[in-house]
């Protein structure tokens, strides 16, 4: 199982990056999820899982600031992010990249002038220092020489990676991926997935990632939570692996059962 080696191995030891005390989301009087708890360690790929409309997304703009609690706690290793002023949350926010399910890429704009983007807001570097780092960011993923494309003029798999450019564009230490294979073929999203892992190895970075591809889940993730939609919380976190073999939740064997059926299937075939 490709996540269960280096993957696992990465954040042993490491240190709490993410930490979240009794959250509740909710809309108005509606509680979307209530008493989530869990922890998520420098160089972590976590994945937020579960079934259809538990939640996933809506955790993830919790956790970069886009929604607030309802109750409880989002800290950053000893930074309070929930309580922070304003102009602090500002500041950490500048430390994330974040990849949202579309790409969200401005197709008036060339690939280069995309991935500037942020450096253009949040430093005083030149153009052509920004030109720069955006060939070196295009180059990280695989698209060199791209730099003057359009996206309307690359493929979908190449749309995503250029969004994951221009995430890193800050050298963030967190980065959020809301469903990053949706509306890509088998291969594209297998080799998103190869890119991530490289990604955490060379750049140290912790990756928190909202998704419902199993093959995914196996192949990234070595640290995780469930959320279950009936119950309106969390019933398992860890290690999706460790789970698999261990866990007596039938929901939890259900979902990650058929994962690994999934899973085991495509790697035959491939």
């Amino acid at each position: 199982m490709p996540g269960s080696g280096t993957a696992a191995s990465a954040a042993i030891g490491a240190e709490p990056h993410i930490i979240v005390r009794n959250l509740t989301m909710a809309y108005g009087s509606f509680v979307l999820m209530r008493d989530l708890n869990f922890t998520v360690k420098r160089g972590d790929i976590f994945v937020i899982m579960g079934g259809s409309g538990c939640g996933k997304s809506t955790l993830m703009r919790h956790l970069v600031g886009l929604k607030e609690p309802a109750a409880g706690e989002i800290f950053y290793r000893d930074f309070n992010f929930t309580r922070a002023q304003p102009h602090e949350r500002e500041l950490m926010l500048r430390r994330f990249g974040i990849l949202y399910q579309s790409g969200a890429l401005w197709s008036s704009m060339t690939l280069a002038e995309n991935v500037g983007l942020p450096l253009e807001e949040f430093t005083n570097l030149t153009p052509e220092q920004i030109r720069k780092i955006a060939s070196l960011k295009l180059a990280l993923v695989g698209l060199k020489g791209f730099e003057d494309f359009y996206p309307s003029e690359i493929s979908g798999g190449m749309q995503k990676r250029a969004g994951l450019a221009r995430a890193m564009a800050l050298d963030p230490e967190v980065l959020f991926f809301d469903e990053p294979s949706a509306g890509l073929d088998p291969i594209s999203s297998r080799l998103l997935d190869e890119l991530i892992l490289e990604l955490r190895d060379s750049l140290g970075a912790t990756i928190v990632v909202v998704t419902h591809e199993l093959a995914s889940i196996f192949t990234i993730a070595n640290n995780s939570v469930f959320l279950d939609a009936e119950s309106r919380t969390q019933i398992a976190t860890g290690d999706p692996h460790e789970m698999l073999a261990h866990s007596t939740d039938p929901r939890v064997r259900k979902f990650l059962t058929r994962g690994a059926e999934k899973n085991g299937a495509e790697n035959s075939h491939g």
